[in-house]
């Protein structure tokens, strides 16, 4: 029976503490990988969600804007102006901006993101709009996420019991009227929707008539990348068209490349790939460096360095596998707690956990092809 027992496998498990410190290194550094690829790709979801539940195809923005962070505004001339394309069945103005919640409770002030709308037609697919929006016609009412964090108080708990929930914005008397589901984000850790009535009366500094983003239904049929293009054509350059994809990707992108978070989390990815090749490499060479004497004794009854080496990388993949699972299972109890305490979306996706397993099978493969180098020392002449 021992004989069909690789031969990799019965060296790694000679040593069986050294065994275990190498699975925890392992374990160790996919959680490193996993942690800061779902920090990531949560701080990329969360900060399209807005743009993912628009109901539109094409989306106008001040050219001067790099993110919902920082819109500029522009007229909403442009935006109608988009009405004479015979493709284009209708459009929306939104208006958006940050401002101050003070918590009913503790009275300490929070800033929260707030989005104007015209209350006659839903332009986003988030639940609990639709059904609320003959509410916010009434004058400094608000629909509150569900999903902020609790520094807010606890506004949906106290309005799912029933209760009156009025708080200060802008020091200015709200009462909350509904409730809907969008979620925080690296940008706004709060969200409020009001009608564009109300949400002048906030922001009475505001000049009617500029708006932040406007947003283009298109007819049945009409392609939006060919309409997008006309636009271009047709509107001034100081407008930005882009299709819902390509907003997006938009803000996406400016989150990836012109902010330090989504360096640092890919910056942190990399460490922890090389974290985990310098422990296998560790205990790979240490494997070798062992069992020197008995790999020239292989040797010298005819075994080539080919074969040797594929010994090492066996162990190599072995160590993958075996610390992948646990690292696994640990990150999926690291991301209920960050779910917990952020409200970030932070989920474990089919392709992140194939990605981390190539990265781990890499490393450890990597890690083995140097380690084995040590053999080309596993002379039969000098040992014998």
């Amino acid at each position: 029976m021992s004989r069909k027992i690789p031969l990799s496998w019965l060296q790694l498990t000679r040593e069986r503490t050294r065994l275990a410190v190498a699975l925890a290194g392992i374990a160790f550094a996919d959680i490193l990988m996993f942690m800061q690829l779902g920090f990531r790709d949560a701080l990329y979801y969360s900060n399209v969600r807005l743009h993912t539940s628009l109901l539109g195809d094409i989306v106008l923005i001040n050219s001067q804007s790099n993110a919902v962070l920082s819109m500029k505004s522009f007229s909403q001339r442009r935006l109608y102006k988009a009405l004479e394309l015979p493709t284009v069945q209708s459009v929306h103005p939104i208006y958006l901006d940050y401002t101050s919640w003070k918590n009913p409770i503790t009275g300490r002030p929070r800033n929260l993101l707030v989005f104007g709308i015209n209350p006659e037609i839903n332009i986003f697919n988030l639940p609990g709009v639709e059904e609320n929006l003959d509410k916010i016609k009434l004058p400094d009412v608000v629909l509150f996420d569900r999903s902020s964090r609790q520094e807010y108080g606890p506004i949906a708990a106290d309005f799912e019991q029933g209760k009156t929930v009025t708080a200060e914005v802008r020091r200015r008397k709200i009462k909350v009227v509904g409730l809907f589901t969008l979620g925080a984000s690296f940008g706004a850790d709060g969200n409020l929707i009001t009608s564009d009535v109300n949400f002048f009366r906030l922001f009475n500094n505001r000049q009617q008539g500029l708006i932040d983003i406007g947003l283009i239904r298109l007819k049945l049929g009409a392609d939006a990348t060919a309409v997008a293009q006309d636009l271009r054509n047709y509107l001034p350059t100081d407008i930005h068209v882009l299709t819902k994809q390509e907003f997006i990707d938009f803000e996406r992108n400016y989150w990836a490349s012109s902010t330090a978070i989504g360096f640092i989390f890919t910056l942190g990815t990399i460490m922890g790939f090389i974290v985990g090749t310098v422990i296998v490499y560790q205990i790979l060479y240490t494997e070798v460096s062992d069992h020197l004497s008995e790999y020239a004794t292989l040797k010298a009854i005819g075994y080539t360095q080919k074969y040797l080496l594929i010994v090492i990388l066996q162990e190599a993949l072995l160590l993958a596998c075996l610390g992948y699972i646990p690292g696994w299972i640990f990150t999926m109890l690291m991301y209920q707690k960050a779910r917990e305490a952020t409200l970030l979306p932070v989920f474990m996706s089919y392709e992140r956990a194939i990605l981390v397993l190539i990265l781990t099978i890499a490393m450890c493969f990597f890690s083995g092809t140097i380690a084995v180098r040590k053999l080309r020392s596993a002379d039969p002449a000098d040992i014998f």
